[in-house]
């Protein structure tokens, strides 16, 4: 007796609910990500099994990098923007809205205040590669980091520091750090570290 041939049909799935929840979950994860910041050079900090998150606002990061150079950031372009201006004061510079502009846009910062304006004039891969080699001067002679700090501060009382230095960084180049930090009566700052686990984490210094 001949097989009963089952005639095949056409699955068809209806993936219009998979397409909508992949975009909510795409919309949910790109309107709470936090965006790391560009940094101009790269750091490994020591590890510590402090849990202490770090604010998101109102935060300025003083990098250190294992020779000693020093850079810094903040999370509010005005604010960079105007200690910028109150700093090229204290030298007799002035610089134009376009030039604030400008230098409010950088990620970090980090050279001393007489080559602002000739930096801003580089392309911006220029500008990474010439930022590495330089570093905000705080030697006893001409110490701009703490013109940055104090003048920080000035504008946005509300700011928190932290500390980032590599795990490599000789303890004595930090302790200057702190050491003019102490100098402004900035007796409060925060140390960013890693987990042990991976995750950062700061460790707050009263």
């Amino acid at each position: 007796m001949p097989k009963v041939k089952v005639k095949r049909k056409s699955t068809f799935i209806d993936m219009t609910a998979m397409s909508d929840v992949t975009v909510l979950l795409l919309t949910f994860f790109m309107l709470t990500s936090t965006f790391i910041k560009k940094e101009p050079v790269q750091v490994s900090t020591p590890s510590s099994v402090s849990e202490i998150k770090i604010p998101d606002v109102d935060i300025l990061t003083v990098l250190i990098e294992p020779s000693g150079k020093i850079f810094m950031s903040m999370d509010r372009q005005d604010n960079i923007a105007n200690v910028l201006k109150k700093v090229g004061e204290d030298y007799n510079i002035e610089f134009t809205d376009l030039q604030l502009k400008k230098f409010s846009l950088l990620p970090s910062f980090g050279l001393a205040i007489d080559k602002v304006k000739s930096f801003l004039e580089l392309s911006t891969d220029k500008q990474d590669e010439t930022l590495k080699t330089l570093g905000i001067p705080n030697d006893t002679i001409d110490n701009q980091f703490k013109r940055w700090i104090k003048h920080a501060r000035e504008v946005n009382p509300d700011l928190r520091i932290a500390i980032k230095a590599d795990r490599t960084t000789p303890y004595p180049i930090v302790s200057g750090v702190m050491n003019d930090l102490r100098d402004l009566r900035e007796n409060r700052y925060n140390l960013i570290t890693s987990l042990k686990a991976g995750a950062n984490a700061d460790a707050a210094l009263n």
